[in-house]
């Protein structure tokens, strides 16, 4: 993708306040690097990454990049392993996320007549106050849930006439089996439901939407980088426009960190090119995704990551195999009478690796016969041979936040 003249002078700003600074994160990493010598999108592309060890490295404060005045927020990772990493927020830093969310709610057609149920976590992590920001500077109504209480939510969705609902897509499949089992899809208000968090596949979608009769919106971002808010599919379901004059792109090969041609699959590279609490610079996400070239239908300026397809560190080894969880959604898309909801469980037996595949039947279907036929396109399309084990719709377990859906117990 081709650098604006725009970004690259927001760029070039950003990198003078940064290496200015005594001590600082950046002024630290570019040691030894003559910023006035980065005149071009390819002398850019020369500078190092950053990525999230750096981050934990500089805990609690370290990438901090204005005076503890002009702080105002700080948010944290929702990574359970690990240092966390802490981002510091200024007041600008809030109204700019703020906007960006105001356009994701936008693309997604909400107005300020919307009511928008929230229940993606509060408090340290940044996806329930981001998610309210955005609809409160839309000027919608917001119903600020949060995670869990799931008679409560429904009850709410019903009393309020909820016309939006907010979640990762694990808590709303939740949501949408309890109110079929219920038998109150009629009863309520939603038109539209924008899922964020986590990768989820075709078949789970096509699940949500049809038991909650809702149009679903990807919504994309990562902590690091503001939050939730800094990407969106809009009503065509091709890709995510995200917001280049807040942000720059790159994708780049995973092993090499070389830059691809638009439409190829690598690692997205994000620089931020107006925060200013904790600005980053060529920050290595680990979120898979390509270029999408050519306008989209819709008409927006902004140009298109595609949906998430996985992440780097989501691979799993086994039997000299790569296996990541979008190749298992891709695998059960198309097979007849198998859920969207699995669960890999992952052993060292007998001195060789087994893997087993729990896959949920939809009620009628034969448990034998599913079996064989997902052993059969396991092997086929992904190279080894799995254990294959069918249980009923709900068997296993939901989420209200996100799903583990890989559990290597070899280590």
């Amino acid at each position: 993708m081709e650098m604006k003249q725009s970004q690259f002078d927001l760029i070039k700003r950003q990198l003078k306040k940064l290496t200015a600074i005594e001590g600082g994160f950046y002024q630290k990493k570019f040691e030894g690097i003559d910023i006035d010598s980065i005149k071009t999108q390819a002398d850019f592309e020369t500078l190092p990454f950053s990525w999230k060890g750096d981050l934990r490295e500089a805990y609690p404060l370290g990438l901090q990049a204005v005076p503890d005045s002009e702080i105002v927020r700080i948010h944290s990772s929702s990574g359970t392993t690990g240092t966390p990493v802490i981002i510091p927020y200024t007041r600008q830093d809030v109204a700019d996320w703020a906007e960006q969310f105001k356009r994701c709610y936008e693309t997604a057609g909400l107005t300020n007549l919307d009511r928008v149920q929230i229940t993606p976590g509060y408090g340290l992590w940044t996806a329930g106050i981001g998610f309210q920001a955005g609809a409160e500077l839309l000027g919608a109504m917001v119903i600020p849930m949060g995670p869990g209480n799931t008679d409560k939510q429904i009850r709410m969705m019903l009393d309020m006439k909820s016309t939006v609902l907010c979640a990762t897509s694990s808590y709303a499949l939740l949501l949408a089996e309890e109110i079929a089992k219920r038998g109150i899809t009629d009863q309520i208000c939603l038109k539209k439901g924008i899922i964020g968090s986590e990768r989820w596949g075709e078949k789970m979608r096509r699940r949500i939407a049809a038991e909650l009769g809702v149009q679903l919106y990807d919504i994309y971002g990562l902590t690091e980088v503001y939050g939730p808010g800094i990407g969106m599919s809009c009503e065509h379901e091709c890709g995510m426009h995200y917001w280049d004059d807040f942000l720059y792109f790159e994708i780049v090969d995973p092993k090499t960190g070389e830059i691809l041609p638009d439409g190829e699959i690598g690692e997205l590279v994000i620089t931020t090119l107006k925060k200013e609490g904790a600005p980053l610079i060529r920050y290595r996400t680990h979120d898979l995704t390509r270029f999408l070239p050519g306008e989209c239908k819709c008409g927006r300026p902004y140009p298109r990551i595609d949906t998430i397809l996985g992440r780097t560190d989501d691979m799993t080894k086994v039997k000299g195999v790569n296996i990541f969880p979008s190749q298992i959604d891709e695998l059960l898309r198309d097979v007849q009478g198998a859920s969207s909801e699995y669960q890999v469980m992952i052993d060292h037996l007998g001195g060789k690796d087994i893997l087993t595949l729990f896959v949920e039947r939809e009620k009628g279907t034969d448990r034998e016969q599913l079996e064989y036929e997902i052993q059969n396109i396991f092997k086929l399309k992904i190279g080894i041979t799995a254990v294959i084990k069918a249980v009923d719709i709900g068997d296993l377990p939901r989420s209200e936040k996100k799903s583990t859906r890989i559990f290597d117990n070899r280590y």
